[in-house]
Order: structure tokens, then sequence, then C-alpha cells
């Protein structure tokens, strides 16, 4: 499968600043990767813009002025935005190409994962490792900026990143399309070796500190854990992810060789 899906790499985040200029951005169909309004503005341009947000369901950040002011000395009228370095796709489109291709799908869901060079590690062991997309929510996930592309090797320009906002309701999709969904979490006493993941499989990883969402978990067909022999008792979640990514490329590489 063409994993690419005939993106372009720009070198970095473009910023804009200025409300109709957010504004003619979002419609001309620019992924937004984060935007600033300033706390307690009004008028009729910023409300045309704040319904605009919530007609293309993008998050935004109310901040006070001066935090503004620190991004730009420009007139920026109370509206920065960042256009993402990627553009984003839809897992509901990919999941159909990958079984019209002939493929078993992979995917990669990242349940809270802020730090950027965590995330950029993760896409660079997932471009390897053949996963066919990676899923976001589109608040509380790391910004995908150029410190995540240099971290990732140019791997965010080759897996296709989907953003969405409910998770869940990702998660039940892919249960519904064929796929069995594996959390890799501490709250089992079942190792990562357990499913068979040469059927379709999607994987979620979750933060560090506070794990995978309960919802998320109730709603898997798996829990596994990773085995851990020392005193620490856990491991960064890029290795984590890449230690779980290469048991299913284990399996699915000793599958293919035995037929």
């Amino acid at each position: 499968m063409d994993r690419n899906f005939q993106r372009q790499p720009k070198e970095s985040n473009q910023m804009i600043f200025g409300i109709r200029a957010v504004i003619e951005a979002i419609k001309s169909g620019k992924d937004i990767e984060s935007l600033f309004l300033q706390r307690g503005i009004a008028g009729g341009l910023m409300s045309e813009l704040k319904t605009i947000l919530r007609e293309y369901d993008i998050p935004s950040q109310q901040v006070p002025v001066e935090k503004l002011n620190r991004i730009t000395a420009k007139n920026h009228q109370g509206a920065i935005a960042f256009i993402s370095p990627i553009t984003y796709q839809k897992i509901e489109d990919i999941i159909p190409t990958i079984f019209e291709n002939g493929e078993v799908p992979l995917i990669l869901i990242l349940d809270g994962i802020t730090d950027v060079r965590n995330f950029g590690a993760i896409v660079r062991t997932a471009e390897c490792s053949g996963v066919h997309a990676i899923v976001v929510p589109k608040k509380g996930s790391a910004q995908i900026n150029p410190d995540a592309v240099k971290t990732s090797a140019g791997a965010l320009y080759k897996v296709p990143i989907c953003r969405h906002d409910n998770l869940l309701s990702i998660a039940r999709f892919l249960k519904d399309s064929g796929l069995q969904v594996v959390s890799c979490t501490e709250k089992t006493d079942d190792f990562i070796y357990k499913p068979d993941y040469t059927a379709p499989t999607a994987v979620i990883m979750g933060a560090e500190d506070e794990g995978i969402s309960f919802d998320l978990i109730r709603n898997s067909d798996y829990l596994t854990k990773i085995p851990m022999m020392g005193e620490i008792e856990s491991l960064n979640v890029s290795v984590s992810a890449g230690i779980i990514l290469y048991e299913v490329v284990r399996q699915r590489v000793g599958a293919s060789a035995s037929q």
C-alpha cells in the first residue's frame, strides 16, 4: 500500500495571524496544528471565526494577549494559528484501501502521548514496522512540528496520521471493520505475546503517567503488558511501542515464512 498519500513535506509549521487570515486558511482546507485566540476578545469577525471553528471541528486555546504578543509582535488581532507540516488523513478512508490491497491492517492508536520527541520516535518505529496509519486525539496529543518531524527521521511524511475527537468511536469503528483491539497496559496479567497479531490489529498505547483511558481499555479485545524483570516499573512509551510492534512483525514474518 502506498502510505505517502501524495503528501508534499514542508520544512516547518507556517504561522499565520490575523482573524481574516485564519478564517481564509481554514476555508481553503489548511490543516491547523494549533490555534491561539485572545481571551475575552469579541466582535463580529471573531464570532465568525468561532463559528467556523465549530463547523470544521477545529480545537483552539484561549490565552492571554501577552502570550500572543510573545509569539509575534505584529498585529495578530487576537488570533494566531500554525499550519501543520503534514496533511491529516481519515482512518475511515484508509481501512477499506488496506483490505482492497490484500494487506492485513496494522493501526496504532496513541492515547494522550504529548511529548513531541516520544511521538516522533514512535512514528519512526511505526513506519519501520509496517504500521498503516496512526490515530491521535484532536486534544491532548503532541504537536506535529519540526522537532517531531526531525525525531521521526521523516517518517511523519510517510505514515498517515489521523486526528479524531473521539478515540473510543474510532476503536469501535475498527472493531466493526474486523480489527482486534489490543491495549498495552499494566492493568493485566497477560503478556504481549498472547494475541495472534497475524489477524487485523489495532494497538493502543497510552501516556506513561496516566496510561490508556478506561473506556478504551473496556472496549479492547486484549489487554497485554511487557514483561519487566528489573526494579524500574515502566519503560519509555516509545520503547514500549517498539517492543509490541516488533512482536507483531515477528509473528507476521514467521507466518509468511511458514506458508
